[in-house]
C-alpha cells in the first residue's frame, strides 16, 4: 500500500501542477511578451485541431485527411459575415461555427457512404473541392485571397499589443472549451460508445452501440470547433486565401503527426504531441527540407515502437490517465 500511496500522491501532484500551469497560461497577457503570446496562440489553435482529429480517428475510426476543409469554411464564413455581410464582428464568430456545422451535414452524407481508405480519400477530395470553390467566390479575392479591412482588425484592439493579447485570450479560451467539452462528451452516453469503439468496434456493436449514429454525432461535434479554429487562423494571418485557409499541410498533415506521436485515442496525447511538435519545429526549422524528413522519421519510429503513441506507452507502463474520460468501477 505504501508504494500505491506514493504513486497516487505523485499523480495528485502532477494534476495540481497542470492546474497551476493552466492558471499561469490564463494570465498570459501579463506574463508573456508579444512573441510568446503569438507562439502560444498558434499552439492553442493546433491543439484544438489535434483534439478534434484525435476524436475522429482515435475513437470513431474516421480517418480523415480533409480536416482542413472545415478550417477553411470557418475562415471564409467569418470573412463573409464580418466584412461582406457587415454582421457584428463578435456575432460573426459563432455564426461562422454554425455555418461550418451546416456545411458539414451534406459533406457527411456524401463521405459516410465510403469506408476505410475510400473515406480518407473522400474527405481529401471534399476539401479540395471546397478550396476550389472558395477561390471562385466573388468578394474574397479569388485565388490570391484578400486581407481583413482595418476596421475589422481594430475591433479586436486599437494597438498591436492589444490585438495580440485578445487573440491569445480567444485561442486559450477555445482550447479550454474544446478540451473540457470533449472530456464531458466522452463521459456521456455517446462518449461511452466511442470509447467502446476505440477498444473493440465489433464488441461495441454487439453490445448495442449504434456505430453509424455514434460516428455521425462525433463528426458533427468536431465541425464547429474546426470552424472556430479557422476564425482564429484568419485573425492571426489577417487575411483569407484558399492556399492558407485550406492548407492541408498546416491543418491536417501536421495534425496527424501531432496525434500519432502524442498518443491517439486519449486526451493527453494531443497535448503531448503539440508540445513535442513545437519543440521539434523550433530546433529543426533552420534545416530546411530536413525538418520535414526528420518529422516523418520521428513519426514512423514512434508508430513502430508504440502504435498508440507516447501516451499509449505511458498507459502500458501503468501510468493512469491524467484526465480520465472513461468511467471506472465504483468502490
Amino acid at each position: 500500500m505504501t508504494g500505491r500511496n506514493q504513486f497516487m500522491t505523485g499523480l495528485a501532484i502532477t494534476r495540481f501542477a497542470l492546474v497551476a500551469i493552466i492558471l499561469a497560461l490564463a494570465a498570459g497577457p501579463w506574463l508573456f511578451d508579444l512573441n510568446q503570446q503569438t507562439l502560444l496562440t498558434e499552439f492553442f489553435t493546433l491543439l484544438v485541431l489535434a483534439l478534434m482529429w484525435n476524436l475522429l480517428a482515435g475513437y470513431a475510426d474516421i480517418i480523415t485527411v480533409g480536416q482542413h476543409a472545415f478550417v477553411g469554411v470557418g475562415a471564409y464564413a467569418f470573412y463573409g459575415l464580418a466584412v461582406l455581410a457587415d454582421v457584428d464582428i463578435f456575432l460573426a464568430i459563432p455564426m461562422a461555427a454554425l455555418t461550418t456545422l451546416l456545411v458539414a451535414i451534406p459533406t457527411m452524407a456524401i463521405i459516410f457512404r465510403l469506408r476505410t481508405a475510400y473515406l480518407a480519400v473522400g474527405t481529401w477530395v471534399a476539401a479540395e473541392v471546397m478550396m476550389l470553390i472558395a477561390g471562385k467566390l466573388p468578394g474574397f479575392g479569388g485565388g490570391s485571397g484578400t486581407s481583413l479591412p482595418i476596421p475589422v482588425v481594430k475591433a479586436f484592439g486599437a494597438t498591436l499589443s492589444g490585438r495580440v493579447s485578445t487573440f491569445y485570450a480567444m485561442s486559450f479560451a477555445l482550447a479550454l472549451l474544446a478540451f473540457g467539452t470533449t472530456w464531458i462528451f466522452l463521459r456521456s452516453r455517446v462518449g461511452l460508445g466511442l470509447t467502446a469503439m476505440r477498444d473493440n468496434e465489433e464488441a461495441a456493436g454487439a453490445a448495442g452501440v449504434d456505430l453509424v449514429m455514434t460516428r455521425i454525432v462525433c463528426f458533427l461535434w468536431t465541425a464547429p470547433f474546426l470552424g472556430l479554429a479557422g476564425v482564429l487562423v484568419t485573425l492571426q494571418k489577417l487575411r483569407v486565401a484558399p492556399s492558407a485557409s485550406f492548407s492541408i499541410t498546416d491543418w491536417t498533415i501536421y495534425i496527424i503527426f501531432i496525434v500519432v506521436i502524442g498518443g491517439i485515442g486519449s486526451l493527453e496525447g494531443p497535448v503531448i504531441g503539440t508540445i513535442l511538435f513545437f519543440l521539434l519545429r523550433g530546433y529543426l526549422a533552420a534545416y530546411g527540407t530536413w525538418y520535414l524528413i526528420i518529422l516523418g522519421a520521428v513519426s514512423i519510429g514512434v508508430i513502430l515502437a508504440e502504435p498508440r503513441g507516447i501516451w499509449g506507452a505511458c498507459r502500458r507502463w501503468g501510468i493512469p490517465d491524467l484526465a480520465p474520460a472513461s468511467h471506472g468501477p465504483k468502490p
